[in-house]
This record gives structure tokens, sequence and C-alpha cells, in this order.
């Protein structure tokens, strides 16, 4: 009896790998046929250092530093409430042994609300400036996604790859690398727009 379960286990192993080969055949058939369709001249193919073009990017820079200045504006606002906050501190905890119990329990609470007022208008600028950086590179990509498409379209480019460290693409020649080519047109498009259009 076990002999002949034995038996009918081996046959079936046989039959399930006699059934997987005859079925890995004939995908890899399948396979070659559809990569025939697809000529190695068919696709012509380029890419970018997506971070090198960004960041070359002049209407990028220009931004970039209009958005520091407000960062280091905002800085300068939360300081200066800071130390305001700060300096009514140290004066209550200097003359608040003169006040009653009542005057300095009114006074702790005044200034706990300050605090938590001082702490919402640091996270709101916070906010403000993470909105506003999300945008700009928002805005950002989609110009250069835009600049990116019509010169594929008038350089007969079918696929323009993103290069990132880490990213999809391990190597690529660097005879199909236009970063520079896509930087330099960029800034001159980006130049030669009217003032209102570039902003």
């Amino acid at each position: 009896m076990k002999r002949g379960l034995k038996l009918i286990g081996a046959l079936s192993l046989a039959t399930m790998l006699l059934y997987g080969c005859d079925n890995a055949g004939t995908s890899t058939t399948t396979g070659e046929s559809s990569a025939k369709e697809v000529k190695q001249g068919d696709l012509n193919v380029a890419f970018v250092f997506t971070d090198s073009v960004i960041n070359k990017y002049d209407y990028f820079k220009s931004k970039s530093e209009q958005l520091t200045e407000k960062g280091k504006k905002f800085e300068g606002d939360l300081q200066g409430r800071a130390s305001g906050f700060q300096q009514e501190v140290q004066n209550f905890q200097q003359s608040g042994g003169n006040m009653t119990v009542n005057q300095q329990r009114a006074k702790q609470e005044e200034l706990s609300k300050k605090e938590q007022n001082l702490m919402t208008y640091r996270d709101n600028l916070m906010q403000e400036l993470s909105a506003d950086e999300a945008a700009l590179y928002s805005e950002v990509y989609d110009k250069v996604q835009k600049y990116l498409k019509t010169y594929a379209e008038s350089n007969d480019i079918d696929v323009i790859l993103s290069y990132t460290r880490g990213g999809a693409v391990w190597y690529a020649n660097d005879a199909i690398d236009l970063t520079s080519t896509v930087i330099e047109g960029i800034n001159k498009e980006y130049t030669a727009a009217p003032a209102d259009t570039a902003k």
C-alpha cells in the first residue's frame, strides 16, 4: 500500500514537472515574439539628472531665494515675539512676589495663553513655508515636464528618463544624457519669457 502511494506521488510530481516545463516553453516563445515586435532602433531614449536640472534652473533658484528670505523674515518675527514673551516671564518672576495670589494666578494664566499662542503662531509659519515649498516643487516639476515634452517632440525622442541616485536607472550611456542641454534650454526659455509669465 505504501509503495503504491509513493508511486502515485512520484507520477503526480513527474506530471506536474512536465506540465510546468511545457508551459514555461510556451511563455518563452510568447515573450520572444513580443520582444521581436520592438526593434532595437525603434525607441529613441535619453535621460536627465533630475536634481541637476531642478537645482540649476534659474526660475527655481530665484523662487528658492524668495522663499529663503520669507523664512528669514518669519524667523526674525518669531524671535522678536519669543524675546518679548521671555522678558514678560522674567518680569513676572521678579515682581510676582509683590502680587496677591489672585493676581499671580491671573498672570500665570495670561502667560500660559500667550505661550500657547506663540507656539500656534510658530506652527502656522512652518506650515505656510512647507506649503510654499511644496507648491514651488510642484510648479517647477510641471514646468520641467512641459519643457521636456516639447523638447522630446522636436528632437524625435520617445522616452526621457529621470536619473536620480538610487532610482530605477542604474546605468545610462553619457551619449544620451540631456541634462546640460535641458538646463541651458529651460533657462533660455525662462529668461526670454515676459516678466508676468516668468513668475
